[in-house]
């Protein structure tokens, strides 16, 4: 006699024919796992977190060092998998129904791909949830730099055409005021077009990645002409100045190939703690199933 269309397996036990029409995925266990794993996870996330926030100091010289706190996070990220992975994955073999008249190479089969649905259906949760929080307040940071760069835009526009005390907070304000100290020298309307043409001038030099001779030596003869050096010195302290804003370029940009290569680290150890969860998991749903069966 033919199988029906819908009959997913069969199974001779002596003389009788068994036919199970069901599915062989015992899906109330794999979430109940999952859902175990992502809880864990979570918890052990924020405690990672708090005692990370904890070993680290704004201050320089101060905390862990980066290595240190690297090493330490992905040390933490393996045992959260191991912690997280191992609870969800027994608990998803150990929860299943009892697979009567199966052989044991089935069996094993069946707790290890329940483990790592688990396992896989946990991992979605949890990133789904981080999503969710990490696109709050990312929202909310974009909002408040959006705001605040309106407010210096717009605070920078007329600092420069009116009042050059407002040009402190200018990120090229200290390089422009070293180019015209002097002694005694009180400000004037003069030197407002002054330093704003000069701070224009440098501004432009950073964006393109070069200051131009022709504009280096403007700059000399507007620094001669405004602070009584000679020619010479104007020249060096323009050299010096723009010494210096080259320095501060390669430590901008030190520090973010610095932050390149911690992302990069970060998330080449988070695949390796996914890949150490997914064999314990499998593993732990197997150990699971083979307690729910000797039971």
């Amino acid at each position: 006699m033919e199988t029906p269309a819908n009959v997913l397996k069969s199974r001779a036990l002596g003389d009788q024919e068994v036919f199970n029409a069901e599915t062989a995925v015992a899906w109330p266990a794999i979430i109940a796992g999952a859902f175990t794993a992502a809880a864990v996870s979570l918890i052990l996330l924020l405690l990672g977190s708090a005692l990370g926030l904890a070993s680290v100091s704004p201050w320089a010289h101060s905390g862990v060092s980066a290595v240190t706190f690297s090493v330490t996070a992905a040390i933490w990220l393996i045992i959260m998998q191991w912690v997280a992975s191992g609870l969800g994955g027994y608990l998803t073999g150990r929860l299943r129904s009892k697979w009567l008249g199966m052989h044991t190479d089935e069996v094993f089969f069946r707790d290890t791909a329940h483990g790592f649905l688990a396992w896989a259906l946990a991992t979605v949760l949890t990133a789904a949830f981080l999503a969710s929080a990490a696109s709050s307040i990312v929202g909310g940071g974009v909002r408040a730099a959006t705001n605040i760069t309106a407010g210096a835009l717009a605070g920078a526009g007329q600092a420069a055409g009116q009042n050059p005390e407002g040009m402190k907070g200018e990120p090229l304000a200290y390089f422009v005021d070293s180019l015209y100290r002097t002694n005694n020298m009180a400000p004037n309307a003069s030197e407002k077009d002054v330093r704003g043409e000069t701070t224009r001038i440098l501004v432009t030099g950073v964006k393109n990645g070069i200051i131009p001779d022709a504009d280096k030596a403007y700059l000399a003869q507007l620094i001669a002409a405004h602070t009584g050096l000679s020619q010479a010195d104007a020249t060096a302290r323009v050299n010096d100045t723009i010494t210096q804003i080259d320095a501060a370029e390669t430590k901008l940009g030190q520090e973010a190939d610095k932050a390149r290569k911690t992302a990069s680290t970060i998330s080449l150890l988070t695949f390796l703690s996914l890949l150490v969860g997914a064999f314990i998991a499998t593993t732990a749903a197997a150990l699971g199933g083979k307690h729910r069966d000797e039971f």
